[in-house]
């Protein structure tokens, strides 16, 4: 298996990945939920990596089963090349699925719990054992080698973005927080914020001058300023809260302790989706790394845009400017609010699903079902994203031009995803 350069392969013998069922990817899809919602820190932007680099190791080692797409070696930054299979050889891309979704999930998740490594190996054994019935010996070991090889590829390539075993540094002790008006604070216990360089990690889409949002609205304490409106209005909003914006706060919470982090629920509708559709491998395989490679980018993106204005959160400027006793409903998160990263993950994500399945695609989403939050119904994914950000404002985390802002981040950092050489 020699590397080259951005060069996929002839199609080989045997069936495409179109002919496989989309079953290997989602059942890794929701073993990677569980897993951000046990193992101890994996924050947001950590999980958004995660998925990144799970989703490139999913299409990576099916696309020389795809005869109509392109690998994505030489169009990633940093990443030059990868193996490539053996010329003429026939191909179980299935196998080849797992074996590298194995490989990557165990060096990303390498931190979580002996209970979780033990499902990983089940999850790998079940499904060599059920997918290589029938398979000729030879096929097996050629398509499991290959997924293997490719895993440990892109796991290494992963280790050179900077955001390697970032569950390690969630919170710098050497971090100075910036001190001045308008400011982040600290609003609970955590005094260092999360994550504080995040911003500086390697995207997988190089940036350019549309990704970065604009600057947040001039600070002022002025009751005729254009920032003390939009504090007035999560205000106003969190003390009149209707029992529907509530419950939009509530469900889109996707509070990292408790659940499978804001990242997590973009991912949970990506695979929702391609349950609902029957998708084949080849289908979920380009799902997931563009859903995959846009959140990671967009949280990257949205970090920095975070430290690079460090402003404060509606309850800091509220207690200090409106009512001291005001309390939000939900937890402020400990980093600064412009843009929310809930927001930018969701517009991401929403671009790509719409991309990948049109623009007035409805779905109901059940991501939270068993938690007793019920489910929410969508006409399209764009309402599903609007309505993640709005919910921050219920929620009293983030002013609207935040969530506003975020979206139009993870709008256009998706474009670029999807800007890139995937189809020959």
């Amino acid at each position: 298996m020699q590397p080259d350069d951005a060069v996929t392969p002839a199609p080989s013998p045997g069936k495409t990945a179109d002919q496989f069922s989309a079953d290997v990817a989602t059942k890794w899809a929701n073993l990677q939920l569980k897993l951000a919602q046990t193992t101890a820190g994996n924050t947001p932007p950590i999980t958004s990596r995660a998925f990144g680099y799970a989703g490139l190791t999913l299409y990576e080692a099916t696309v020389p089963g795809m005869p109509a797409n392109r690998s994505l070696a030489g169009q990633l930054t940093g990443l030059t090349a990868l193996p490539n299979p053996e010329a003429a050889q026939e191909y179980h891309w299935a196998l080849s699925a797992n074996a590298a979704e194995a490989i990557i999930v165990r060096g990303l998740w390498a931190n979580t719990t002996d209970a979780n490594k033990k499902t990983i190996d089940s999850l790998e054994t079940a499904l060599a054992s059920e997918l290589k019935t029938g398979v000729a010996e030879a096929v097996v070991s050629r398509s499991t080698a290959f997924g293997k090889s490719i895993g440990e590829a892109i796991f290494n390539y992963s280790k050179t973005d900077g955001g390697h075993e970032g569950y390690t540094r969630n919170f710098p002790g050497n971090y100075v927080v910036p001190t001045g008006a308008g400011l982040w604070r600290p609003t609970s216990a955590q005094l260092i914020p999360m994550q504080p360089t995040w911003g500086n990690n390697r995207t997988f889409v190089r940036i350019n001058a549309t990704t970065d949002p604009v600057g947040p609205l001039t600070y002022s304490t002025q009751v005729s300023s254009p920032f003390f409106a939009q504090a007035l209005e999560v205000y106003a909003t969190g003390k009149n809260l209707t029992a529907e914006q509530k419950a939009i706060a509530l469900f889109w919470s996707d509070d990292p302790v408790k659940t499978f982090t804001p990242p997590g629920h973009g991912l949970s509708i990506a695979t929702q989706v391609l349950q609902q559709e029957k998708a084949n491998l080849a289908k979920a395989a380009e799902t997931y790394a563009k859903v995959g490679l846009a959140t990671t980018d967009a949280f990257i993106c949205c970090w920095r845009c975070k430290y690079k204005f460090n402003l404060l959160r509606p309850v800091t400027y509220i207690n200090q400017a409106i009512d001291p006793a005001w309390k939000p409903l939900l937890a402020t998160p400990p980093f600064p609010e412009y843009t929310s990263g809930h927001s930018s993950g969701s517009a991401a994500v929403a671009t790509v699903l719409e991309d990948m399945f049109g623009a007035n695609y409805a779905f109901t989403d059940r991501s939270h079902e068993k938690r007793g939050l019920g489910t929410r119904s969508f006409k399209s994914f764009r309402e599903f994203s609007t309505e993640a950000a709005l919910s921050r404002l219920y929620g009293g985390i983030h002013f609207r031009h935040g969530n506003e802002q975020g979206l139009a981040n993870g709008q256009n950092v998706a474009k670029n995803v999807l800007a890139l050489g995937w189809k020959k």
